[in-house]
């Protein structure tokens, strides 16, 4: 009889409970992925787990890069500023550079509204 592999756990929901092994809710992020367009009907049960995955190495990514300008300054309270500071100073998330400078005009009490 063949075992199952390393993530066919992952991959069938998982053996804990309602969102399986992610750390993310596979049902908002498949909310979200029907939202993105009028052209997006069927999503399959795995698309969601690898975006999951996906939006969990990039919070690591700026979290990882975000603290490094924390520890720069010299405090080890990471602030949205250094998150803003990390989005500048990386190519790869120049993508989020309009977010970023429009969040820093706003006060801490004024949510930011991105709009399509």
């Amino acid at each position: 009889m063949r075992q199952a592999g390393t993530y066919s756990g992952i991959l069938n929901g998982g053996t804990s409970g309602r969102t399986g092994p992610h750390l993310l809710p596979l049902a908002r992020i498949k909310k979200i992925m029907k939202r993105s367009g009028e052209d997006v009907k069927m999503i399959s049960g795995e698309a969601p787990i690898i975006f999951s995955k996906a939006c969990e190495l990039f919070i690591e990514e700026l979290t990882q890069r975000s603290w490094k300008v924390t520890l720069q300054g010299k405090r080890r309270t990471l602030h949205k500023e250094d998150v803003a500071s990390a989005v500048i100073a990386t190519d790869v998330f120049d993508f989020l550079v309009n977010v970023v400078s429009k969040s820093g005009a706003n006060s801490e009490d004024t949510p930011v509204v991105m709009k399509r």
